[in-house]
C-alpha cells in the first residue's frame, strides 16, 4: 500500500518512495498555451510539486527520469510527450526570499543564482560561450555581481544555455511574489518592485533564447507593476476556466484516494472540513488539509477532522485586517463567518500598495479580493 506524504515536493521523490500521488501531469498540457503562464493560487495547494513535476517533464537533464511518467495521464498525449526531456530548464523557488532588507534580499538572490550556475557546471567549459560571457557566469557562480548586473543574470544564464545546447530554455519560477509581501511588510516595496520588474523583463519579455516561462505564486500582482510590456502572458486564477483542476483535488480524486485506503465512510467528514474551495465552477478541496487528515486516518480510523490549513502561516494581514476594519467590514466579516454571503467586486490584478491593511479604509473591497486569491473566502 502507497503511503501518504504531507511534505515532499521533490517529484521524482515522491513518485520513487511509493507515496501516493494524485495525477496532476494534464498541466503539461495548459502550460503549452502560451509563452509565458502565471499560475495563482492559496498557499499549501501543491504549487511547488506540480513544478518539480514540470521539471521533472521538460529537463534534458533527467532523461533518465523519464519512467516517472509511464503511468500517468499525460504519456497518452503523443503531442505533448515530444517535448519530454527536450529543454534546459532553470527551476528557481523565491520562496525562501523573505528577508528583512533588500541588501539581504539581494544577497539570497545572489546565493540562488549561484546554485542555478552550478546546476549546469557544465557551461564552464563551454567552448560556446565568449571569454566576456565566461567572466559573467563566474562573477555569478562566486557572487560578485552588483545588484544592478543581478537584474539580467536569469537572461544571461539563459542565453548561455541557449548558446551551448542549441535548445531553448524552460524558465520556472515558483512563489514569485513572496519577495514582494516581505518587501511591502518591511518598508523597501518600491525597491524590490524596480527591481523584479527589471528581472523579469530581461527574462520573460525580450529574450530569444527562452521557450516558455512559467510561474506560480498567491496572487496576480498587477501587470502594470512588474509585468510591464509582457505579451503572449496569460494568468490562470482560481476563478479562470482552464487548469482549475490543475492544484487541489476534486470530488473524483477525493473519493479514489478514500477507496484506495479503504475510508469511503470518511467522505463527509471529508467534504464538511475540506471541501472549501471554488476554482471557477469546480469545487477542489484543499491537498494539505486532505493528506494530513489521511495519515492521521491511517494511524487511528476513529480520528476526527480538524483544520490544517489555517496554522501553516502567521496570517499577519489577515490579523491587521481583523484590527483595522470598519464596524461595516467587521458586520461583514461576521456574515461570512456564519455561512452567509456578500456581494462585492473582484479585483484581479493587486498590487501590495493597493491592500493598504494599516489604512483599511483605503482598501475599500480590496481586501475580500485579497481574502478571497489568498484562500480564506469561497
Amino acid at each position: 500500500m502507497k503511503r501518504i506524504s504531507t511534505g515532499i515536493e521533490n517529484f521524482k521523490e515522491l513518485l520513487d518512495n511509493n507515496y501516493y500521488y494524485v495525477d496532476k501531469t494534464k498541466l503539461i498540457e495548459d502550460v503549452l498555451r502560451d509563452k509565458v503562464m502565471l499560475y495563482t493560487r492559496p498557499r499549501r495547494f501543491g504549487k511547488t510539486l506540480n513544478m518539480s513535476m514540470l521539471y521533472y517533464f521538460f529537463s534534458n537533464k533527467e532523461k533518465d527520469n523519464a519512467y516517472l511518467f509511464d503511468n500517468l495521464k499525460i504519456k497518452n498525449n503523443q503531442e505533448v510527450m515530444k517535448h519530454q526531456n527536450k529543454y534546459p530548464v532553470m527551476f528557481l523557488t523565491f520562496k525562501d526570499l523573505s528577508r528583512e532588507t533588500m541588501e539581504m534580499q539581494i544577497d539570497k538572490f545572489k546565493a540562488m543564482v549561484s546554485k542555478l550556475t552550478e546546476d549546469y557546471s557544465e557551461l564552464f567549459s563551454s567552448s560556446y560561450l565568449s571569454e566576456t560571457e565566461m567572466k559573467t557566469l563566474n562573477d555569478y557562480r562566486h557572487k560578485r555581481s552588483s545588484q544592478s548586473d543581478l537584474r539580467d543574470a536569469l537572461y544571461n544564464i539563459s542565453i548561455f544555455l541557449n548558446k551551448h545546447y542549441g535548445k531553448k530554455v524552460i524558465l520556472l519560477i515558483d512563489e514569485y511574489d513572496v519577495p514582494l509581501q516581505s518587501a511591502y511588510n518591511n518598508g523597501y516595496y518600491d525597491e524590490m518592485v524596480d527591481f523584479l520588474r527589471s528581472m523579469f523583463s530581461s527574462a520573460l519579455k525580450t529574450n530569444d533564447a527562452l521557450e516558455r516561462g512559467i510561474l506560480t505564486g498567491c496572487l496576480r500582482i498587477s501587470k502594470e507593476s512588474i509585468f510591464t510590456g509582457l505579451n503572449n502572458f496569460t494568468v490562470r486564477t482560481i476563478s479562470s476556466q482552464y487548469a482549475c483542476d490543475c492544484f487541489g483535488f476534486t470530488q473524483k480524486e477525493i473519493d479514489d484516494l478514500l477507496k484506495y485506503y479503504d475510508l469511503i465512510e470518511k467522505r463527509q467528514e471529508m467534504k464538511d472540513w475540506y471541501d472549501g474551495y471554488l476554482f471557477n465552477e469546480t469545487e477542489i478541496y484543499n491537498p494539505w488539509s486532505t493528506l494530513n487528515y489521511m495519515k492521521e486516518l491511517l494511524g487511528n480510523t476513529e480520528y476526527h477532522a480538524i483544520s490544517f490549513w489555517a496554522n501553516t502561516s502567521s496570517n499577519e494581514l489577515v490579523r491587521l485586517y481583523i484590527e483595522n476594519a470598519t464596524l461595516k467590514m467587521k458586520e461583514e466579516f461576521e456574515q461570512l463567518i456564519n455561512g452567509k454571503s456578500i456581494i462585492k467586486k473582484i479585483v484581479p490584478e493587486l498590487t501590495y500598495c493597493e491592500m493598504n491593511f494599516k489604512n483599511i479604509k483605503d482598501m475599500n473591497d480590496n481586501v475580500y479580493s485579497f481574502l478571497l486569491f489568498t484562500g480564506y473566502l469561497k
